[in-house]
């Protein structure tokens, strides 16, 4: 039980981000005693998902989070002894802001089949204070359990290789006959030459524009567990940091993933595709055949331009942008390597991060499929929850729902002793590390913060029609004023397991200069059509419908260092929130140099142990022969208490 848990740990760890989780499967599978908590009533904090409903609900805890006030210190004050001080720690999360919500779908329950031409009447607007109906508590995507085919073995017999990723790379429709379960084992679905097929942008003409499926409020509300909404819009770069952790230490055994399909370009008001690979540069029709050859022949400089410094050295200094004007490259070519390839800013990224930029994009290509990206099914929130699954596996302890009220400091030694929860639990323990949002104002006083601008839109078709439906894409849309940021944009299909059927998920992100609407609500009329009254020409009948739309700013404190911090306990570390970027190296790099600085003579986060050379406490102990070697693990426990421990412990 949550009120009474053991009292002695190595570490203990507040909050569950994805560092953290990483962190806590880290300690636990080095054999470290750890206690994993977080205040909230569902896994990965900033990097959690939602249903529909659940998404609700967590915008209107927020609401009510902020209209809180703190509660005394009096119940816990008692247990600070006088050689002691106490560091209370925050009860409010105060990293997201701005929250403003709107919904352009019809709220009649009726049916759903439109004529194009019938707009929807009712459209609504409402604020992020307002909602129509009682919401259900903030609820947690049920734990997911990877499916195979028919034809295919569960990732258990794969070879130590890449095809410990489970990638799924078929685009059909997914429907109850496919799913069939296997357990926590995950499965291989390898690529076929039909995804060229599949990719290919159609013409939208009047003939396909007979009908549109106009999906209501109601509905969205009644398959509210077909969604899964990610507070933050991330991919997985496919040679990234935290791939090769997935596959290092098994954890990519819990989860299962689909390759990003398209990359697109946003150039004089059109989507187009981008061509990524080789086969993808010479099919296509959108470049002439001089333009192919000079693509190429930078595409291939770029793979190992260390080897030539003589080609950029005189513009280590200048934009990229500039570099790529010398290099007799077409204003079509530079666009699509600086916003779809480098994916960096025009105004601000230099040559030698350019050239890094492009090279690691090209690295990833061919890994898992046409692009460098994969994306996790069920959404961002699976891959905390994954870390936090080994971390029990190996005996952490979980509890949800659970407040810290204050950290325990030793005067004299300034280190810290234990923390003290809302049962007035004292827990002690070596090391502790707290997620950035969980710590006062007064330590973060001197912290000068970031800000995310996110915005989470439901729309009824994608933003660049192909034969396929089931399209998984990311969009650069280049800032239309100097100075300003690019706006990320990843599009997701009903397949990914994020959405209903016949609706996408289309996330956008950038750097903060305003409010998050302000940042891209002109990002989102170039892109969609909102669902009004009003009549709109054929050109706007192109674009997709905006059904629903959030808008909301986030902290980024990935870039505070720990002297930021005002008196920070030397055994204490800090964890950042999720940062603006695509990838998440940022949180493996911040997880993998934590643990080396805790335990600097340990592996981080080593492969589990071959279960044949796993003996049992009470199996025969004859003693090894020479040159062998086993590993002994404590006491398992029974099958029921084994199953407990396949999904992380709650309290």
């Amino acid at each position: 039980m949550a009120d009474n848990l053991p009292t002695e740990f190595d570490v203990v760890i507040i909050g569950t981000g994805l560092p953290e989780s990483i962190l806590a499967a880290a300690c636990s599978r080095s054999g470290h005693r750890v206690l994993h908590v977080d205040s909230r009533s569902y896994y990965g904090g900033n990097w959690a998902s939602f249903s529909f409903s659940g998404l609700l609900s967590w915008l209107k805890e927020y609401q009510q989070n902020g209209d809180t006030e703190e509660e005394t210190a009096a119940a816990w004050q008692d247990l600070i002894h006088e050689t002691e001080e106490a560091i209370a720690l925050c009860k409010k999360d105060e990293t997201i802001q701005h929250t403003e919500v709107f919904c352009y779908a019809s709220q009649n329950s009726g049916d759903s089949v439109h004529e194009i031409g019938a707009l929807q009447k009712n459209a609504s607007s409402v604020a992020s204070s307002t909602f129509t109906e009682p919401l259900p508590s903030a609820e947690l995507p049920e734990e997911r359990h990877s499916y195979v085919t028919n034809n295919e073995m569960p990732a258990k017999h794969a070879s130590e290789s890449d095809s410990k990723i489970s990638v799924e790379e078929g685009d059909v429709e997914e429907s109850p006959e496919k799913e069939k379960y296997c357990g926590d084992k995950t499965c291989i679905h390898p690529g076929s030459d039909g995804d060229k097929v599949e990719n290919k942008p159609i013409v939208d003409d009047d003939n396909n524009q007979l009908k549109r499926n106009v999906i209501t409020y109601h509905q969205m509300v009644q398959e509210s567990r077909r969604f899964n909404i990610d507070l933050v819009s991330k991919l997985l770069y496919s040679q990234g940091s935290l791939i090769d952790l997935l596959i290092k230490s098994n954890v990519s055994h819990y989860a299962e993933f689909k390759n990003v399909t398209r990359i697109l370009a946003f150039r004089e008001g059109k989507v187009e595709q981008v061509p990524c690979s080789r086969a993808d540069v010479f099919n296509s029709k959108e470049l002439t055949m001089v333009e192919k050859r000079v693509l190429m022949k930078f595409l291939t400089f770029c793979l190992d331009y260390e080897q030539h410094p003589g080609e950029y050295q005189d513009f280590q200094q200048c934009l990229f942008s500039e570099f790529l004007k010398t290099k007799k490259l077409t204003p079509n070519l530079q666009h699509f390597i600086l916003h779809s390839i480098a994916m960096t800013s025009e105004s601000s990224c230099t040559t030698l991060d350019g050239l890094k930029a492009t090279k690691n994009f090209l690295q990833c290509l061919g890994r898992f499929g046409n692009t460098p990206f994969l994306f996790p099914l069920y959404g961002q929130g699976e891959i905390p929850q994954c870390f936090c699954r080994m971390c029990a596996v190996f005996g952490g302890i979980y509890c949800l729902r659970h407040t810290i009220q204050c950290l325990v400091v030793d005067k004299e030694s300034r280190r810290c002793k234990a923390v003290i929860d809302r049962f007035g639990q004292r827990i002690n323990a070596d090391y502790f590390i707290v997620e950035d949002s969980y710590l006062n104002k007064e330590t973060c006083s001197d912290v000068q913060y970031k800000q995310i601008s996110r915005a989470v839109l439901i729309t009824d078709q994608s933003i660049l029609k192909a034969d396929s439906d089931q399209q998984i894409s990311i969009l650069i849309v280049p800032p239309v004023e100097p100075g300003a940021s690019s706006v990320r944009v990843i599009e997701l299909c009903s397949s990914t397991m994020t959405c209903m059927k016949d609706t996408y998920l289309v996330h956008l992100t950038c750097e903060s200069s305003k409010t998050a609407r302000e940042d891209l609500e002109s990002v989102v009329k170039k892109l969609f059509t909102p669902l009004t009254e009003t009549e709109v020409d054929k050109e706007e009948l192109r674009k997709p419908s905006l059904l629903w739309a959030l808008y909301f700013n986030m902290r980024d404190s990935s870039g505070v260092s720990r002297s930021s911090y005002c008196g920070l306990p030397c055994n204490v570390y800090v964890c950042s929130g999720p940062d603006s970027g695509l990838g998440s190296e940022h949180a493996v790099k911040l997880a993998e140099t934590m643990f080396q600085e805790i335990f600097p003579s340990e592996e981080f986060c080593p492969p589990p142990p071959n279960p044949e050379d796993i003996i049992f406490d009470g199996d025969d102990k004859q003693a090894d022969a020479p040159g062998t070697h086993t590993t002994t693990v404590a006491n398992l426990e029974s099958p029921e208490e084994s199953k407990k421990l396949e999904s992380p412990l709650q309290s």
